[in-house]
């Protein structure tokens, strides 16, 4: 929590020679007022004392003009060509011909252009300040058996925390105790307050709703989901990608066009006020401005969905996929391995067949093992304790129960102990693997268990692919397995049996054929081919090694929150480019005509400023709604907790 605080204003601090994200303050205010008022005398003809010099004119443009001349003069000290440097030398050209009314609308459309510009870009960075104040500042924590308030700077991991009805969560942890419903849509995305019980997992940054918990924090500060949020918000505001990079040259390469355009315009014409809305026309500061804040809304309106990027590169990488692989168990599936069928022979029940098959894996820490414990203690069955157990590595379990021999495990084990199983023994459950039960010598029946798909994987590969996006699946399981799941959901190529070096070369594969590829993985196997990918994509619930290797982290394990960023990615790309060719097509005109005398200095001003604000609008689109930025989620968990 300290961390967050001392970062609090961190955010604001970066490279961006473009950048005009700061408050409509009184001085900005007074400044516009007074360049107004002296336009309006300058038209008006109020006190000329001077035939050739507008003494209202030149104090409005020293007043109004100072922060334009001043940071175009920086610029140049710098080396840079901005649009500051090209609209100073318009004004001052204006006004050196006597057109001082001409110099002060262009000065004041600039003014007011900056201020529209900072507001628009500053609502971008006020989402990062409404994440920072959202957690709440001070917390009721129960040590040394009280409960007293504290800083949630002094916060520790193992403390035991007191969250009341309508309060918000300030860390990551696990529910000790208490029964309540919590919004967690500011972390996952998902609409519908979750369900806390003893053992269950909760996120800082969601609000409890209901009834009272109380919670054990297991990440503060950054480390939470909400620290990593907030993290990748700030990396995208700092970061500067390809195609951010492209938008500065860009810019500058117009204003050189603009400024050789006019001379060429002088020196064919020899008509100035040509010359000065050629130079006044060019709107590249749309492009320098719009690129970034498009970046920023992009990857602040996945965050809202519950996925985290690590800077705009990966986000501009993201929206040119083409491939998609994914891991199957952990991704595709829970990774939960589950019992989907009983198969008990002749004269066996169902229960009877659970409870020799639960005995036998008492012992067991095999995953298959355990499912099998679970069923058999949902039923409320008596399991005894194994005398003896031997476990054989790829076969099975010989274990000795109340005198009786069992035996649990695959085909082969049964075969190695001279039982022949029946060929129509198992439930014919496609993609699950079939454990055979005996008990002295006699075969009980058949376990199908299975790991089970998540239920939003079909929608998933079936938004891609209609997308026009490749999915693969790369897996370490058995071809059967692997076919099964990887048809049920439509995948349109399935390899198995691979070790991670496999997965490695498939992935380098594509790449040389050109392919843009995003791996979808989640444990340590898929570290590698997360690294290696165009982008990385690890889940939520996937190791701590994942989720390093990775680019983008889903933190609500919803492979349906992959395609929603994949979406915001596109769009953010599309819009970028949108820009790039309206700035381009708008200049070209613009120049064309100014060139030609079509367009005067005022009007190829009001060009220029409009374009501009334009194409930072449509950056804007993207930014989240401020329903989502706002407090509003705070009163409607107030709201809900009251009633």
């Amino acid at each position: 929590m300290a961390s967050l605080d001392r970062d609090r204003h961190d955010h604001d601090h970066h490279d961006d020679h473009h950048d005009h994200d700061h408050p409509f303050e009184w001085p900005e205010a007074v400044r516009i007022v007074l360049v107004a008022l002296a336009a309006a005398a300058v038209w008006f003809g109020l006190w000329e004392p001077f035939p050739r010099v507008s003494v209202i004119g030149v104090v409005g443009l020293a007043i109004g003009g100072w922060p334009i001349f001043k940071e175009a003069f920086e610029n140049v000290l710098q080396r840079r060509m901005t649009m500051e440097l090209s609209m100073s030398i318009a004004i001052v050209a204006a006004a050196a011909i006597g057109e001082f009314f001409t110099a002060l609308v262009i000065t004041l459309f600039v003014l007011v252009a900056e201020v529209l510009e900072g507001m628009t870009v500053g609502r971008g960075r006020k989402a990062i300040r409404d994440l920072l104040e959202f957690l709440p500042r001070e917390v009721s924590v129960r040590r040394t058996g009280a409960v007293k308030t504290i800083s949630a700077n002094e916060l520790s991991v193992g403390d035991a925390i007191l969250i009341a009805p309508g309060g918000r969560i300030p860390v990551d942890g696990i529910v000790l105790s208490g029964h309540s419903f919590v919004d967690e849509s500011r972390i996952t995305g998902e609409s519908m307050p979750v369900e806390k019980i003893e053992g269950t997992s909760i996120f800082a940054g969601s609000i409890n709703q209901s009834g009272a918990l109380e919670v054990r924090a297991e990440r503060i500060g950054r480390d939470t989901s909400y620290g990593k949020i907030i993290e990748a918000v700030e990396r995208a505001d700092r970061s500067r990608a390809p195609v951010q990079r492209l938008a500065d040259r860009m810019a500058g390469y117009l204003v050189y066009f603009a400024i050789g355009s006019a001379i060429v315009t002088w020196l064919i014409t020899r008509d100035l006020y040509s010359t000065i809305s050629v130079i006044i026309v060019a709107g590249a500061c749309g492009i320098a401005a719009g690129t970034p804040l498009a970046i920023l809304g992009g990857i602040g309106r996945s965050a809202r969905l519950g996925a985290i990027i690590k800077g705009g590169v990966h986000l501009e990488t993201l929206g040119k996929v083409d491939t998609v692989v994914v891991d199957k168990t952990g991704t595709l599936t829970f990774g939960r391995p589950e019992i989907h069928g009983l198969a008990p022979a002749e004269g066996v029940n169902e229960d009877d067949l659970l409870t020799a098959a639960a005995a036998a894996e008492l012992r067991s820490e095999h995953p298959l093992g355990k499912a099998i414990i679970q069923m058999a203690r949902a039923r409320s069955l008596a399991i005894s304790e194994p005398d003896r157990f031997d476990y054989t590595p790829g076969r099975g379990i010989a274990a000795d129960v109340a005198g009786s021999k069992i035996l649990v495990g695959n085909d082969a084990w049964m075969s190695d102990n001279g039982l022949v199983v029946p060929d129509d023994a198992g439930p014919g459950i496609e993609a699950a693997s079939d454990v055979f039960v005996a008990r002295d010598g006699r075969y009980l029946g058949t376990i199908a268990i299975a790991d089970t798909v998540r239920p939003e994987a079909r929608a998933a590969m079936q938004a891609l692919w209609l997308m026009g996006i490749k999915t693969i699946l790369l897996t370490g399981d058995t071809p059967a397995v692997a076919n099964a799941v990887g048809r049920s959901l439509n995948i349109s190529q399935i390899e198995a049996g691979l070790l991670p070096e496999d997965k490695l070369a498939r992935i380098r594969g594509l790449i040389r054929d050109g392919k843009c590829v995003a791996m979808v993985g989640d444990g340590v196997n898929d570290a590698p081919g997360l690294a290696e990918a165009n982008v990385g994509v690890a889940m939520g619930s996937g190791t701590d090694v994942a989720q390093e290797s990775a680019d983008i982290v889903l933190l609500g394990n919803d492979l349906a929150r992959f395609v929603d960023t994949l979406k915001v990615a596109r769009r953010t790309r599309g819009i970028i480019w949108q820009n790039f060719g309206g700035t381009i097509a708008i200049d070209l005109l613009g120049i064309g005509l100014a060139a030609f005398g079509y367009l005067g200095p005022l009007l190829a001003a009001f060009i220029h400023v409009a374009s501009e604000l334009t194409f930072i609008l449509n950056s804007a689109r993207l930014l989240p709604p401020r329903s989502q930025l706002g407090s509003s989620q705070v009163v409607s968990g107030n709201r809900a907790a009251g009633e």
